[in-house]
């Protein structure tokens, strides 16, 4: 049986209206949640997560206003903990005393955490898949953990049968009537906080919300927020979602591009994002699909794991935000988008940063992410002595120096950190023509980064002047630049420079294997 949360949204609104300072977790919109009375004891400082601005991402993309939604700050990292808070307390209304979950990892520990603070033993089935380190945490709850060995669906399966056989309650995610309230509150705290941001009274709704979907439960329950705000009158648009599935196991992606109602099952997904592999949305893609088209439209997109683990990096380097490898999968979905053109340079975007994973797995960070300096044996050494020796050879690495000449302070500033998170180059800053050719001229650097747009002197004329002079003539020179060039100007380029790189328009990845080329 599938069922859907009514409320009268006339008295609602006034309640939401009359909202004030007030408490600022998820039960700051208990008027619209399936909860008459919050248990006490419950609330562990489930919502309430900050909006943070991606100011650094919007520079590397050509986008004016992006959001990041840090679902991490709750009780166990992850966006789960408002499901298993809003499930816990309607479980402890209905005085249900065991519980069952399926799941790969963030919503065990989430129920696990809240069924202990209120007193209800969890049966947690777990597939295989998930790092023993996670499953080790949702047993020192005392949830009782299932071992499946199979795909997720295979442990929904079991899950679903055992509790019908004890008559225990099963959260079926999407047909859960809670689970689905639950995730309203994201777009609530999102549309108070949007309005804040842009110096508004109310409420304000974004262009775009993007999160990465394995069932669908978190946009599903994230749209249907939106749209009873709309219909209280709140907000006068509901935002494009944006739905990123990793490649490797993307059923509701592939059904959206073939303009096909329901999704084909993916029997064996072979995404290493094993928290994003569930093969069988079943009815979540359909009407996830029908809310989208009946609202206001949107994208489904995959990415590649590739694609997912770069976007860890980029996030970690450019907004100093360690994310897991699912919420990386909505970042990948922002890169994607934008240099597609679907995500305009003046549209609002809010990415779900749906979870915080530790440790970080060696896969991520690939080979070299660390230095040695284990000190060189010898029996008379010192041990102090061999570890200054060992900290010298840090110093004998090959450094290349760049200069970077741009008036704009953030342009810079982004440029820096691309280059610091990329290796061990010396960055020289000039902000303006004249200070580009004293620093060059001084100290010819192995790479010029130079944008064209500057005032008194611009950047065709620093070119003209490093190439003239006998020291910076052979400097290679990497052009970064906002100005959209006439044919005329692009010519006198040619032959001139490395590479023509647009703002907005480059990745990181773009820019650091044009350095890469142009320092062999």
């Amino acid at each position: 049986m599938w069922s859907e949360a009514r409320y009268d949204l006339a008295t609602a609104a006034e309640a939401f209206r009359s909202l004030g300072e007030g408490r600022r977790d998820l039960w700051r919109y208990q008027a619209l949640l399936p909860i008459a009375q919050i248990p006490p004891g419950l609330p562990m400082g489930e919502g309430g997560t900050p909006l943070l601005r991606g100011d650094n991402l919007g520079l590397l993309l050509g986008l004016h206003h992006v959001y990041i939604k840090d679902e991490r700050r709750g009780p166990t990292a992850s966006f789960k903990d408002r499901q298993a808070a809003v499930a816990t307390a309607a479980l402890r209304e209905a005085g249900a005393g065991e519980a069952v979950i399926a799941s790969t990892g963030n919503v065990a520990l989430a129920y696990s955490a809240y069924c202990a603070r209120v007193g209800i033993q969890l049966w947690a089935f777990l597939t295989s898949r998930v790092p023993g380190a996670k499953m080790h945490e949702v047993a020192l709850y005392g949830t009782q953990v299932v071992k499946v060995t199979g795909t997720y669906d295979h442990a929904k399966a079991l899950a679903a049968a055992f509790a019908e056989r004890h008559g225990y309650f099963y959260d079926r995610g999407l047909a859960s009537v809670p689970s689905v309230e639950s995730m309203k509150t994201i777009a609530f705290e999102i549309a108070e906080q949007m309005a804040d941001a842009f110096g508004r009274r109310g409420w304000m709704a974004p262009d775009w919300y993007l999160q990465a979907v394995s069932g669908g439960l978190g946009p599903h329950g994230v749209l249907k927020g939106f749209a009873e705000l709309f219909e209280m009158g709140l907000i006068d648009r509901i935002p494009r979602m944006g739905i990123i599935q990793a490649e490797g196991c993307s059923p509701m992606v592939q059904a959206w591009k073939a303009g096909a109602e329901t999704a084909v099952p993916v029997e064996s997904p072979s995404s290493r994002i094993f928290t994003l592999s569930t093969g069988n949305p079943g009815r979540g893609y359909t009407l996830l699909r029908e809310r989208i088209l009946a609202a206001s439209g949107g994208a489904f997109e995959s990415v590649s794991d590739d694609e997912a683990i770069q976007a860890m990096h980029t996030v970690a380097r450019m907004e100093g935000l360690s994310i897991e490898p699912a919420a990386a999968v909505a970042f990948a979905g922002l890169l994607k988008l934008a240099r597609q053109g679907v995500i305009q340079p003046e549209d609002r975007v809010v990415v779900n940063l749906s979870g915080h994973s530790m440790p970080v797995e060696e896969e991520a960070l690939g080979e070299g992410w660390f230095r040695d300096l284990t000190p060189a044996e010898g029996k008379d050494e010192v041990p102090q002595d061999g570890l200054l020796a060992a900290l010298s050879s840090l110093d004998r690495r090959v450094t290349r120096e760049i200069l970077v000449v741009d008036d704009l302070p953030e342009a810079r500033q982004l440029l820096r950190r691309i280059l610091h998170a990329h290796g061990e180059y010396i960055i020289r800053e000039a902000v303006s023509g004249p200070e580009a050719l004293r620093l060059a001229a001084d100290h010819p650097p192995d790479l010029i980064i130079l944008d064209l747009m500057m005032p008194d002197m611009d950047g065709f004329t620093v070119l003209d002047r490093l190439q003239q002079a006998p020291s910076t003539a052979t400097v290679p020179v990497i052009v970064v630049t906002a100005k959209e060039l006439t044919s005329r100007e692009e010519r006198s380029l040619q032959g001139r420079i490395r590479r023509l790189m647009t703002k907005g328009e480059f990745l990181s990845e773009d820019l650091l294997g044009e350095i890469d080329r142009a320092l062999d």
